[in-house]
């Protein structure tokens, strides 16, 4: 699991920072002392030797740390590979790396050494930084939402796409939500009688096994995630709307909750903290855009999910805050933070079992 290191711990035990810009056919790294001042640069390509030459080109500097630019996209394997070959690496922001370079003095240029010096001065600076570490349960359950998610998009195209050819081929199309039995029924009934109506029938057949084909992919990932939440022994399913896809969403996108201080700061990281966009003597707050979209949206399920059963404990504390002069919007967005601090407070109790 990932975890944070204090800057003061950085500076007494760091001599040489290793910065890394990870691309898909090469990676730019660059060391620099406690100074800043760089000490050495390499790019080596990505390849099965990339470990081997990054080792041997960073031998000289016995103290050292590594830095990788959004170790969870292109830096994922290099991180990896670093992390399993008993190197201390760093996951840091891609917006932090690019505030860096675009401040610094001199270095304001977008080339991969620059980018590389920028993501090792972001990590020697940065108070918390999350470390790279080995996968474990959380990474599963991270990948096999993402999965999840992926086949819930692709689904929702192909019966849009269905829709929009049932829709010229029969007046109105379906009135309800689109599934594979109506929309079978429909086509059943359609009779083609010129040639543009024939080839509409055809490919909305064509999309109609799509949707039977993603359909079955959905319920295997499902029955998946189901299994992988339970084997996790987390007790986040007992809150109401959280069912094994969206324990699986906050789990795996969460990672080591302990690296949060406080339920506020997992609340910034949900984006449902609002953010302060005050000036002068006007205080005002904005919906956030920060922070993980998965797992906000996670939280927006289950804050939907609530609100729609009137039996539920959500419900009624959204219905208070409508009474209360609030927006549909914001008495959602209020839900949402509350939901936030109960998930972070679940995922505290099952970080503590596990220990």
């Amino acid at each position: 699991m990932p975890t944070a290191i204090s800057k003061s711990t950085k500076e007494e035990v760091v001599k040489v920072m290793i910065g890394v810009d990870p691309h898909k056919g090469s990676h730019t790294a660059v060391a620099i002392d406690g100074a800043e001042t760089e000490l050495a640069r390499v790019k080596v390509r990505t390849s099965s030797a990339q470990l081997e030459q990054l080792l041997a080109w960073a031998e000289p500097f016995e103290k050292r740390t590594w830095a990788v630019e959004a170790a969870g996209g292109w830096g994922y394997l290099v991180s990896q590979q670093l992390a399993a070959a008993g190197e201390e690496v760093l996951d840091v922001p891609a917006t932090l790396a690019a505030r860096v370079r675009l401040l610094g003095s001199g270095q304001s240029n977008k080339n991969d050494p620059n980018d590389a010096r920028s993501v090792a001065i972001a990590a020697m600076r940065a108070p918390r930084l999350a470390g790279v570490e080995r996968p474990d349960h959380a990474g599963v359950l991270r990948l096999l939402a993402k999965r999840n998610l992926d086949l819930g998009r692709a689904r929702n195209r192909t019966a849009c796409r269905l829709h929009a050819l049932l829709a010229e081929l029969v007046a109105g199309g379906i009135p309800n939500e689109i599934n594979a039995s109506s929309a079978q029924h429909v086509l059943d009934g359609v009779v083609a009688t010129t040639p543009i109506q024939a080839a509409r029938k055809a490919l909305a057949l064509e999309h109609l096994d799509d949707l039977r084909r993603l359909d079955a992919q959905m319920r295997e990932s499902k029955a998946r995630i189901k299994a992988a939440v339970a084997t996790a022994n987390t007790a986040l399913t007992d809150l109401f709307g959280v069912g094994p896809v969206v324990a699986a969403m906050a789990i795996g996108y969460a990672g080591d909750v302990r690296r949060f201080r406080s339920r506020n700061h997992f609340a910034s990281y949900t984006g449902t903290a609002p953010i302060e966009v005050s000036s002068g003597g006007r205080v005002v707050h904005r919906l956030s855009r920060r922070g993980s979209r998965q797992l906000n949206h996670a939280i927006h399920i289950a804050a939907i999910t609530q609100i729609r059963h009137t039996h539920s404990e959500g419900r009624a504390y959204y219905e208070r805050k409508l009474a209360e002069g609030k927006t549909k919007k914001e008495a959602v967005r209020a839900l949402k933070r509350r939901i936030s601090d109960a998930i972070y407070r679940q995922l505290l109790v099952d970080a503590v079992a596990v220990r």
